[in-house]
């Protein structure tokens, strides 16, 4: 390897004189004596606490909070009656809400009319074509909206 050479320190230029000037005196500081300490008798200090040296206390088994059956709402609880196109498919008796849906889901998955592609797409039968406004293919959100026309 090469030997790489310093860059020679340029020198410092020579520093102008500045006159100097008189300080200000400075005042004399007379050291105070400081007071004789006191003796004081060896206190005993409380016995500090080992919190490290303690075993831990075992943890208390805290019993599962129980569950409590959530309650219905009211308003989905509430029997509805289904008219003539939505009766074909889920009955004609008044059910709740929320059995319509189930009863509807189980008749699409009887008659595999979802859409194998998009699962969320329900393809629709002479049965639910009344109930789907006519339209052939129908979102599984859609099919709520459109389903709660057909009831009272």
């Amino acid at each position: 390897m090469p030997v790489k050479k310093k860059p020679a320190k340029k020198k410092a230029a020579p520093k102008k004189k500045v006159a100097a000037k008189k300080a200000a005196p400075k005042k004399k500081v007379v050291a105070k004596k400081a007071a004789p300490k006191k003796k004081v008798a060896a206190k005993k200090a409380a016995p500090v606490k080992k919190v490290a040296a303690k075993k831990a206390a075992p943890k208390k088994k805290v019993a599962p909070k129980k569950k409590t059956a959530r309650k219905p709402n009211a308003a989905f609880m509430r029997p509805v009656q289904p008219d003539e196109a939505l009766s074909a498919v889920v009955g004609s008796k008044p059910i709740p809400r929320t059995e319509v849906t189930k009863k509807l889901w189980a008749y699409i998955k009887k008659n595999d009319l979802q859409n194998p592609a998009n699962r969320r797409e329900i393809i629709a039968d002479d049965k639910l074509k009344p109930l789907f406004g006519g339209k052939k293919k129908v979102n599984m959100f859609e099919m709520t909206k459109l389903v709660s026309t057909h009831m009272k």
